[in-house]
This record gives structure tokens, sequence and C-alpha cells, in this order.
């Protein structure tokens, strides 16, 4: 007699897929932190680099927390290892700047708490079985936390640029890249697509649901705008003009002396800035970095442009007009490769221009995914049908005129955060975030 063949369901590979994607993912975000917090000495772990950022050691023992508490708590059912951190450790409790003067953990014990955490969530991540509640259903919580952490992974990343001293960290520059010489700018067919997403299994609550859009055509440009353009926007008075500028941003440069991106200083006749501890004079070619919104719309008015909204900017990275999908990402639904974007802090710095054309919307628009945070003009809003998951102060309580949108990621942002349809967003006035942008106009009618 032969044995009994073994019933295999259909959701077993699924689960054992989905075990292998957190897996992975956890343990990308894990070895970024630690080179991120090893690479330097205690000091400069404890110090606060700038009142706009925590200590480097508060977000280490807050992404050992937050794994705690969503992972080992909600999700495993787990008694708390260290309740009494728990209000140090809440970034609604302490502003950044008053955290240095917490009794946060010192870095070796921060080290410890997050390694123990960890440790104890892969032990429940074996035995998962991805089923029985929102919050666990494909992994959900897993991926939450995975994101979660690569999120502090480019926070800690912007400590590091703002951090003063000589150089920590070092990466390869992009590869080389060609000239870009194609169009400047891509029309996008009026009509409607799908905006959001209701079956990405990892989307989190600002992305969902999908719902259409109506947009009118418009044109986009092809890639970000360069260092080489906005320092013709600074030489042509641009700072100096106020009609540019809205009432808030005037004031604002006004108020705050700006004249150039962060980071830029003029040196003679060219500009230079300082990149992660190293100066170096401003590629041309680049992506512009550390630009706030005002100067972002500002440049826009200058050269008779505007920002797109964030609803034009997910069109032109996602519909596809040979099928009328919104595919995941501009090259389609795969997940992103080296050949895509710059993504994940493999590089340190945006690459040139034009750059990455297997990564190009079916539209011809480049760059969409990585290198820079691109500025759009919407504010932060809920889509229809909006619903928190799973606690409202990851987007609900910052939803408003207050910020704005920023999408496609940086170069600073790991795969497992970013998404056709995933959505950041700040104050107007940010600049030491990675952000840049691409402008548009409506089609002439």
């Amino acid at each position: 007699m032969t044995a009994p063949e073994t019933e295999v369901t259909a959701t077993e590979p699924d689960t054992e897929a989905l075990r292998e994607r957190a897996l992975a993912s956890l343990t990308t975000a894990r070895a970024r932190t630690t080179l991120l917090t090893s690479c330097v000495e205690d000091p400069d772990l404890t110090a606060q680099h700038s009142p706009l950022m925590s200590p480097l050691v508060w977000d280490l023992a807050h992404i050992g927390n937050q794994e705690e508490l969503w992972l080992l708590r909600a999700v495993g059912g787990r008694d708390a290892i260290r309740p009494e951190i728990d209000g140090l450790y809440d970034a609604f409790e302490h502003p950044r700047a008053e955290r240095p003067s917490l009794p946060l953990l010192p870095p070796a014990e921060a080290r410890g708490y997050a390694a123990e955490v960890r440790g104890r969530a892969l032990d429940l991540l074996g035995a998962a079985d991805f089923h029985g509640s929102r919050l666990t259903e494909a992994g959900f919580a897993f991926g939450m936390i995975a994101q979660h952490e690569q999120q502090h992974d480019e926070t800690m990343l912007i400590t590091h640029q703002l951090r003063k001293g000589p150089q920590a960290l070092t990466a390869p520059d992009p590869e080389p890249a060609p000239l870009f010489t194609g169009p400047t700018e891509v029309l996008v067919p009026g009509g409607p697509f799908t905006m959001g997403t209701s079956d990405e299994p990892w989307a989190l609550d600002n992305e969902r649901p999908a719902h259409p859009v109506d947009v009118a055509p418009y044109w986009i440009d092809t890639t970000p705008v360069t260092n080489a353009a906005y320092q013709a926007f600074i030489e042509d008075g641009g700072y100096d003009t106020e009609r540019w500028w809205t009432p808030e941003g005037w004031a604002h440069i006004r108020q705050h002396s700006l004249r150039a991106p962060l980071f830029w200083r003029r040196d003679g006749k060219q500009w230079l800035r300082r990149r992660f501890g190293v100066t170096e004079v401003v590629p041309p070619d680049e992506p512009v970095l550390h630009v706030c919104w005002y100067e972002a719309d500002a440049y826009a008015r200058w050269a008779g442009r505007r920002l797109p909204t964030e609803a034009e900017w997910e069109k032109a990275a996602r519909y596809d007009p040979a099928t009328g999908r919104s595919t995941r990402y501009p090259w389609g639904d795969a997940d992103p490769a080296p050949e895509h974007a710059n993504l994940g802090q493999r590089h340190l710095r945006p690459a040139p221009a034009g750059s990455y054309p297997a990564g190009e919307s079916p539209l011809g628009v480049r760059q969409l995914i990585g290198d820079v945070w691109e500025w759009t003009a919407s504010d932060f809003l809920p889509y229809p049908g909006f619903q928190a998951f799973p606690y409202k102060e990851y987007s609900e309580v910052f939803f408003g005129s207050d910020h704005k949108v920023l999408r496609g990621g940086s170069f600073a942002v790991d795969p497992v955060a970013c998404r056709g349809t995933f959505r950041n967003w700040d104050y107007p006035i940010r600049r030491q975030i990675f952000s840049g942008f691409r402008t548009a106009r409506s089609e002439a009618v």
C-alpha cells in the first residue's frame, strides 16, 4: 500500500513566499541600520546634530520599540520587554528638539534591546501563518515594520548629512550615463486612470483605496530639474524677484536669507556643496537636491511652468496607455532592480538626469522612482474612502494644508518603502530631506 499523498493547499507556497519576503526585508533593513549606527563613535550617536533631527541613538531604540509594540505585542501577544521606555520612544510624545534631554538608552544598551526584539520577532515570523486578522494578513505587520525601519534609515542618513566632521559613509557613485538628449517633456493624455491601490499587500493606509481620477492632458518634464537648470534660476535673480514666490515663500526666504539649495555655497564663479562630509563642485547634470517646496514652486513659475499635482505625477508614473492599466511601477509590475532606479542607499547621490532607461514609464518619463523625492503641488489629503489603519497617527493626523506631498522616493529609500502609489509628505519649508522636483504645464487648448 502506498502512503496517501499529502494535500498541498493553495496557500502554502504563498505563505512561504511571504515569510521569505518578510525575512529578507527585515534583514536588509537591519543591515542598513547597523551600518548607519556603527560608522561613527558613540559621542556622534548620542549628539543631536540638528534640532530638526533626533540623536541617532534615539532612532535605533525607537526602531526596536516599534518592532516590539507591533510584532511581539500586537501580533504575538507577548509580554512587554521594556514597558518603561515606551514613552521615551513615542514620536508624538516628545518633539525631536527635546529628545536629547530624555534618559535615552545608551548606545550599547540600545543595540542590545533592538537585537533582543529582533531575535524574538524572527521566531514569531518563523511560526506565522499570515491569516486571522487584517494586521497579519499577507504579512502586513512585518512589511509595515520593515518599511518603518527603512524610513528611519533614511532619516538617519539625513542626520549623517547634517552632521559636521569628516566623512563617515562611503558608497560607489552611480554608473556613468551618456548625456540625455531626449525630449525635455512628455505629453500625458487626458482622461481617467486608477490612482492608489486596494490590492498591494504592504501598501500603507494613505495609499488606499484605489479610485478613478480624471485629469486633463498635460506636459511633464522627462527628467527631474537639474542643478544646472536651477543655477540658471539663481543667476537670473530668482531669489531676489518677489513675483516668482508665493507670499509665504517670499517671507520665508527673506526671513532665513535663503540664496541657494541647502548645503550649497558659492566659491568665486562656481558653486560647491557639502555631501556627507565632503565638499565638491555641484555636478550640473544631477537632479537638484535639498530644495524646499517654496523653492521648487518659485523655479516652476520662473520657468513658465508649475509643479505637477499628485494625480498628474502618479498618472505619469503608472498609467500604461496601451492597456489602460495602472502598473505598480513605471516599468511595470516587477519589483525594483538596480537597472530600474537609484534606491536603497547603494549610491549616496542622485544619478545624472536621464539615467535608468529601463525604468522609464510607457510614456517615456524617466527617474520617477528613486534619486530624489519630488515635490508636487498637492496638499496631503485622504483619498475617497480612506480608513486609518492600524493607527491614525501614521497618516490621518497629518492631513490638511500644512503638508505638501512628495512622490517617487530618493536614493536614500529602500524598495520596500517605495512604490508608484507611495506617498510622502512634509512641511513646505523642509530642505534637509532628499527633495527635488520636476515641472509640468497644462496642454494648450
